[in-house]
């Protein structure tokens, strides 16, 4: 376990009443919990600006009675396959499915999979998950 550091921090009293409202939706424990997860939250969006190794989900939901899209996607997926770690397919109605893949690499990487993924006939929507392989964040 890392050594605690205590701080001290002073804020407008009226940014304080809105970090105490989101630290209670975020059910948090204490302010000390609350801050340190905001600050990993920045750092990884620092790791992902600064194009660092990450991880990351791309999340697809598509018609999977679109002509050739399950074969497009999963070629796809294969041609990226060192960037790919796994793929969970579900079915949400008799027309539509969804993909969560989880993919490792380069920011620039995992966002080029994700909109070569995305610019294909009958995907309707397609998300990605920004985090971080967890050596930049103790």
């Amino acid at each position: 376990m890392s050594e605690l550091v205590r701080l001290s921090f002073t804020i407008e009293r009226s940014l304080c009443r809105r970090m105490e409202k989101l630290m209670r939706k975020s059910r948090r424990k204490n302010r000390s919990e609350f801050i340190r997860d905001l600050l990993r939250s920045r750092l990884v969006e620092e790791e992902w600006k600064e194009d660092r190794e990450a991880l990351g989900t791309i999340t697809l939901v598509y018609n999977h009675e679109q002509r050739y899209l399950s074969h497009k996607l999963t070629s796809a997926q294969h041609h990226h396959h060192d960037a790919v770690l796994a793929t969970t397919h579900v079915h949400l109605d008799e027309h539509t499915c969804a993909e969560m893949i989880m993919v490792r690499g380069y920011p620039r990487v995992i966002e080029h999979v994700a909109e070569e993924l995305r610019q294909q006939k009958g995907v309707l929507h397609a998300a990605v998950s920004i985090s971080s392989t967890g050596k930049e964040l103790t």
